[in-house]
């Protein structure tokens, strides 16, 4: 049987009694998960300390989250806050969808940034190393918008066009089916930086955050021409939608850093000494502990035999 066009599901929702399960929340976790499971591994192979990702998501995922769903509000207040606005309860339920990558990126970064001060290592190596999980963590998430029927292109005869319900197509659109399904299309997009990402750090041994900067870079790439396919609303700049914008100047951002970078600091960072460095922490904090905890034997001790404690 041969694939006339992608059906929508009928819900992204599956109550287990009192409780809904959101299967825009749940990518999200597992999207989370991946992310971590692959930044750790990569980081630790770079001669990070192991755990040490897993410490600093702790950090910039909150981060994360909250920044995504402001740069989200902000970039589209009329969603909330325009007329027929769902007004500040709307805007705070991240459930229902809308999380900007660019506000995601910038409080993830600012996260991370406090995490990684707080364990005393660097923040670029860090980045390198999630940069692929990141980028796989976006392609499994955007199936969020799938179960939510959003952020979905023009119509489209096309064998993969997506079904969407009528009560989710924008105004005008009510006379066709099927749509270009721009969550998939970024998604495989997605899964093709990283594998870009990790083949490039190894073949050109990228460090001090190039690998993160080539992940920005591939990804505005794809969101900019996937950008001109969708049809939800948006505000633009002069015709272009702002995302398109915000791709255009982040893409160069990413482009100059990568150059110049290559320029004044080749080669990658040796992490031997953030890793003993942490391991020392650990191992002074241990020490602490323990030499406390035999003070606290010794005192009890001289009380036990009336001497007095010192």
């Amino acid at each position: 049987m041969l694939l006339t066009s992608i059906p929508s599901p009928e819900t992204g929702v599956w109550n287990l009694g009192p409780i809904p399960l959101r299967a825009y929340a749940l990518l999200i976790i597992v999207g989370i998960i991946v992310a971590v499971w692959l930044g750790n591994k990569r980081y630790i192979a770079r001669g990070g300390a192991p755990g040490a990702i897993l410490d600093v998501a702790i950090w910039a995922v909150p981060f994360g989250i909250v920044g995504g769903r402001i740069y989200h509000v902000v970039t589209d207040w009329q969603l909330y806050f325009g007329a027929n606005g769902s007004g500040l309860v709307g805007a705070i339920r991240i459930w229902d969808g809308g999380l900007g990558i660019w506000g995601a990126v910038a409080f993830g970064a600012l996260g991370a940034w406090i995490g990684t001060r707080r364990l005393g290592i660097a923040l670029p190596p860090v980045a390198d190393a999630v940069a692929p999980g990141i980028a796989l963590a976006q392609a499994i998430g955007r199936f969020g918008n799938y179960f939510n029927q959003e952020i979905f292109g023009e119509p489209t005869d096309l064998p993969w066009g997506l079904e969407i319900s009528l009560e989710n197509r924008p105004a005008g659109f009510d006379e066709f089916i099927t749509f270009h399904p721009t969550f998939l299309y970024e998604s495989i997009w997605l899964v093709g930086v990283a594998v870009v990402v990790i083949w490039a750090d190894r073949r050109f041994t990228l460090g001090h955050g190039r690998a993160f900067a080539l992940y920005v870079l591939l990804y505005t790439l794809g969101r900019g021409w996937i950008e001109t396919l969708r049809i939800d609303s948006a505000n633009e700049i002069l015709g272009l939608r702002l995302n398109i914008w915000t791709s255009i100047v982040v893409g160069l951002g990413a482009l100059a850093y990568l150059i110049i970078s290559a320029r004044l600091r080749p080669g990658r960072e040796i992490l031997t000494g953030q890793q003993e460095s942490v391991e020392a922490t650990k191992s002074t904090e241990s020490t602490e502990s323990t030499e406390s905890t035999e003070s606290t034997e010794s005192t009890d001790q001289a009380s036990h035999n009336g001497e007095p404690g010192r």
